[in-house]
């Protein structure tokens, strides 16, 4: 079984307009409204992969609901920790000329809340795989992604970590099976601008020294790279199309390769991965099955 963690779920409220006018009344053409957050964006994408996951994390109030009723509507199975007090959050997408986002800060958790999803995240078996994606809420310890992780260590769980500098270097030493930074957050983590595929292979594998298993690294429009546990180079471009959307594409990218992994090919992970990715760059809300396959051929 998959499970996702998002400490910090949103309804992500798209509001499509013309030229926006500061300091004055706009108008929008067109509006959508997702359920989202890193962890459940995984999840979704996950089931039109045809892979089960429950999504763990925290909810509060109307809006919480309404992202547990939504989230379990489209499929997925739920088991959030209910918050006493606050909202979850809304974020705001305008996308006009140019595309801005105002995110809510969310609800604040507490240490009784954060025990309950640790037993929750006790009752996983071997063979499972977790998903840790995302930054860390103010309210929550900074170490929590490396509690969480040594709380599980005495199993056979496949972790996948996608977070970025020391939230992701704290956790290699429990042998993560993915890490996902992008070839510039590879480069802060070393203190060092790289710029041919050989650096950034370097580096990888650096990660992969330190306790990674399998470390992908996305890199825009040259494509992704991976250094599997094997030692083995995979190497893909990207898909073509008109990127019309910024939101869950690498949530999507994460999705595509543990679906894609399961039987530990990973130049077929990889290329599903980067369809995944690129099935949600060029639409407006997450990847479909049928557009990740229509690109997935291409690849």
């Amino acid at each position: 079984m998959v499970y996702t963690v998002t400490f910090n779920p949103a309804i992500d409220y798209v509001v499509h307009t013309g030229e926006m006018t500061l300091g004055a009344v706009n108008r929008s053409v067109s509006e959508e409204m997702y359920f989202g957050g890193k962890g459940i964006n995984v999840s979704l994408v996950l089931k039109e992969l045809g892979i089960k996951s429950a999504a763990l994390g925290f909810t509060a109030g109307f809006t919480g609901e309404a992202i547990e009723k939504g989230v379990a509507a489209m499929g997925v199975e739920t088991d959030f920790v209910r918050l006493e007090k606050g909202n979850s959050r809304i974020n705001v997408k305008i996308k006009s000329a140019q595309e801005t986002e105002l995110n809510g800060q969310g609800p604040d958790i507490s240490a009784e809340a954060l025990e309950k999803l640790f037993e929750k995240l006790d009752k996983l078996q071997d063979g499972d795989t977790l998903i840790l994606a995302g930054s860390i809420p103010g309210s929550m310890p900074e170490d929590v992604y490396e509690r969480i992780l040594e709380r599980l260590s005495g199993k056979n769980i496949k972790a996948v970590v996608d977070a970025t500098k020391d939230l992701l270097l704290n956790v290699l030493k429990y042998k993560p099976f993915l890490i996902k930074p992008n070839n510039h957050e590879l480069g802060e983590m070393f203190g060092v601008e790289l710029k041919t595929k050989e650096e950034i292979e370097h580096y990888a594998r650096k990660l992969q020294e330190m306790g990674a298993k399998n470390v992908l690294i996305s890199m825009a429009g040259d494509g992704a790279l991976l250094v599997d546990e094997t030692g083995k180079v995979h190497s893909c471009g990207v898909c073509k199309g008109t990127v019309k959307n910024s939101v869950g594409a690498g949530d999507s990218m994460v999705a595509g390769f543990v679906a894609g992994s399961q039987n530990g090919d990973y130049e077929y992970a990889l290329k599903l991965g980067t369809a995944s990715g690129g099935a949600t760059a060029f639409s407006d809300g997450l990847a479909v099955k049928e557009k990740i396959t229509e690109l997935l051929a291409t690849l």
